[in-house]
């Protein structure tokens, strides 16, 4: 086996014993990036040098005894997350040159826990997509089939897993920007509790939905790496002060006792391909044989979910994006000779096409006359859509799901059409809305090779459970140990 195709915790092994070194380690990877990334597009920024040499201050650290799980292992970050003296774009032509002066809590983090950063990588414009089609940059190639998307908006961290050219990966989830990679490239995405992860240094699409999350080979990494970013934090006013518990005791044999519902509305959604609707299936049936018990629930707002989300993130969104205007930092068009020809021409400039759409969705949301109207009226059937999950999950422990209709589509099959490409999130984007976990683990298959995930929802803060089903289903099959053939 090649270095870059272990694990986490298979490195985090071979490393405590002192049978590899973290510099040969990330020297695997980089090469790994080299050889396959002109194919695939996974990173924006290499930080080559960088990562050896905190490879090598991770070496020293396991030659004195100071280890942590994440000593010397090589990760990779979504751009999205500011580090301090390396670049972050977030994919966008109107952050190409911008260096935070500081890092992200979760990147702080990272860095104590002696971890090796290698890149930045590739996303949807400001974190606003589901295929990775609007970086401002490059499009992000599924290494299952170059042909198709990968998943968004965290498409580069989960390609950059599944293709091996990162140990495990950090994302962020609006939506279902974690589950929904995840799920088309063939990893394992959490996306935690709202609040359960600091969000300070996460440059900020919808304030009240993003956060971030791991994606990994398997579910014990996710489990490692929550243990690492998970936690209260003062500078982010939405961090929740809930004690962190260890993540990895909640890899256990067995299932019995545990209760899982299955919303009918999601089961008996028009368009879901039909190997997705087998694959899920045949999953449910696997976990129900490990003692789980099977039970149905409702979700009656379900069909709302998209309608809100569409009001709700597009608002948050025009209002963060206001301060990208050419004048504090960032990209301006110097040519305009008036303010307000450099605040119109830095902004069609610096921003791509969806990110514009959106910005303009959300102003119209907001604007006089129309605030109640839409983001007021959106605000309370989500709170509506969090009563559903409420009452789901005082009779069931956990509820499984499809985390997208389809296997990964075409590259262009969607982009002239916005309303079906948001229509591909629509069991993704309810977690987002209600604030609760949910996780994506790979469960078959399609004729064409093409990854499937099945979805797991919890109630708030109960990512034990989730990782619990997911490691006793990943342990029953073999979907995780499948790799694109590169």
């Amino acid at each position: 086996m090649n270095l870059y195709e272990l694990t986490l915790h298979e490195a985090r092994d071979l490393l405590d014993k002192k049978e590899i070194s973290s510099r040969e380690l990330t020297r695997s990877v980089l090469d790994r990036i080299e050889a396959v990334d002109g194919q695939v597009g996974a990173y924006l920024t290499v930080a080559a040098d960088s990562a050896l040499a905190q490879a090598d201050a991770a070496d020293r650290a396991i030659a004195e005894g100071g280890i942590s799980p994440l000593t010397g292992i090589p990760l990779a970050i979504k751009d999205v997350l500011c580090t301090r003296g390396l670049r972050t774009t977030c994919a966008s032509r109107i952050l190409e040159n911008f260096i935070p002066p500081y890092d992200a809590a979760v990147i702080t983090k990272l860095k104590a826990a002696d971890a090796v950063l290698v890149g930045k990588t590739n996303m949807d414009e400001f974190a606003m997509g589901s295929s990775n089609e609007h970086s401002g940059f490059h499009i992000t190639r599924n290494p299952w089939d170059f042909s198709r998307i990968p998943g968004g908006s965290s498409g580069g961290s989960a390609a950059a897993v599944s293709a091996d050219m990162c140990i495990a990966a950090l994302g962020s989830d609006t939506g279902g920007s974690i589950r929904q990679p995840a799920s088309h490239c063939g990893v394992a995405g959490l996306k935690p509790t709202y609040g359960r992860v600091s969000r300070y240094g996460l440059v900020a699409f919808a304030s009240s939905l993003d956060q971030i999350g791991p994606l990994a080979k398997d579910v014990a990494d996710c489990a490692v790496l929550m243990n690492a970013i998970a936690g209260y934090d003062a500078k982010d006013s939405t961090s929740v002060p809930v004690e962190a518990p260890d993540y990895t005791a909640a890899l256990r044999d067995g299932l019995k006792g545990i209760r899982i519902g299955l919303p009918r509305e999601y089961f008996e959604t028009e368009g879901v391909d039909p190997e997705v609707k087998a694959a899920v299936r045949s999953g449910i049936d696997t976990i129900q044989s490990l003692g789980a018990e099977i039970m149905d629930v409702s979700l009656p707002r379900s069909e709302q979910v998209v309608a809100v989300y569409y009001l709700i993130a597009p608002s948050e969104a025009s209002s963060n994006l206001a301060r990208y205007d050419g004048v504090k930092y960032g990209y301006r068009d110097k040519e305009q000779t008036t303010l307000m020809e450099m605040y119109r021409s830095t902004r069609s400039r610096g921003f791509g096409s969806e990110v514009q759409r959106r910005i303009i969705l959300g102003t119209y949301a907001l604007s006089a006359g129309y605030y109640d109207a839409y983001y007021g009226k959106a605000s309370q059937v989500r709170t509506l859509i969090m009563q559903d999950f409420k009452k789901a999950f005082e009779s069931c422990d956990a509820i499984l799901a499809p985390v997208a209709p389809s296997p990964a589509f075409k590259i262009g099959e969607k982009t002239d059409d916005p309303l079906t490409m948001y229509l591909s999130d629509i069991f993704t984007l309810s977690a987002n809305l209600a604030g609760i976990p949910g996780m994506s683990v790979p469960c078959g298959f399609s004729r064409e090779g093409l990854p499937i995930g099945l979805q797991i929802l919890g109630s708030h803060f109960q990512e034990e459970t989730l990782l619990r089903v997911a490691y006793n289903f990943e342990q029953a099959t073999d979907f995780h140990t499948r790799k694109p053939a590169l």
